[in-house]
């Protein structure tokens, strides 16, 4: 008879212990739902709405007056010399953007871009830049004090430049093929600047609509489809590095092809 009370009383020891596995793996399996349910809430908090409130500068008109020759021998420093109509730069632009986005206090400029890499900002019409020897592809076009690009046929300037003797064209772009050029958001965000960021692009020789070419941005591993060629405000981000992929598609959603048509950059957010 002592033998059976021994097992009997490992038997209950075993439900117990099952009983306490069970409930132990219950709580894992509840702790891990919260927390992806917790991943997906913050995920969800980002948002990307269009921005509205600017001034169209339907007018305004960039000319690249020189180089007039963009087939330039020998590398090195290089004057541009752009004219600018019905657009005022180093002018603070008349929107309540201005007070909500980070805004240059320098004003109104022109966003400089070679080879799609990191525009540079210049508020003068007239300025050097060194290029070294190779194929480049420049984008200029003009930029709000609170760097929106303005978006019309007339602002914006698209050169092939080749830079040395015989010069390798590396990328390969094709400038009459649909194209999408990255601008904002760039660098360092703090403070108040930090909470309203702003995502704007360029697309030549296309246009965006819900069923045709389309712009996936990617934030923070988060997916947007953009059908509509115009300035966004990102939300609900969080502080530190933020990783934002742009990328144009088709009407299917498939990548179209060009050395350009798909860019990641990464910025900062701080307090």
């Amino acid at each position: 008879m002592k033998k059976i009370h021994v097992t009997l009383a490992s038997i209950m020891m075993v439900a117990v212990f099952s009983c306490k596995e069970a409930k132990k793996s219950a709580d894992t399996t509840t702790d891990e739902m919260q927390g992806t349910e917790e991943k997906m809430a913050e995920k969800s908090s980002i948002t990307l709405t269009k921005l509205d409130g600017s001034p169209a500068y339907e007018d305004a008109s960039l000319v690249l007056e020189s180089p007039e020759n963009t087939t330039i021998a020998t590398s090195g420093e290089i004057d541009f010399n752009f004219a600018v109509s019905n657009y005022e730069l180093g002018a603070q632009t008349e929107s309540e953007n201005a007070t909500k986005l980070a805004n240059s206090g320098k004003g109104q400029h022109i966003h400089f871009i070679l080879n799609n890499q990191p525009y540079s900002a210049h508020y003068e019409p007239n300025f050097k830049k060194e290029l070294p020897d190779g194929v480049h592809h420049l984008v200029a076009f003009l930029s709000r004090s609170y760097h929106e690009s303005v978006k019309n046929e007339n602002s914006v300037v698209v050169k092939k430049m080749e830079i040395g003797k015989d010069p390798a064209d590396t990328q390969g772009l094709d400038m009459e093929a649909p194209t999408l050029i990255y601008s904002r958001p760039k660098g360092t965000y703090a403070g108040t600047d930090a909470t309203n960021l702003m995502l704007d692009f360029f697309v030549l020789n296309t246009t965006l609509s819900e069923n045709g070419n389309k712009v996936k941005a990617t934030i923070n591993g988060e997916e947007f489809t953009i059908t509509e060629w115009a300035p966004y405000v990102i939300n609900g981000l969080p502080l530190g590095e933020v990783t934002i992929t742009l990328e144009l598609v088709d009407g299917n959603g498939n990548y179209i092809e060009g050395p350009f048509n798909k860019v990641t950059r990464t910025v900062t957010l701080k307090s």
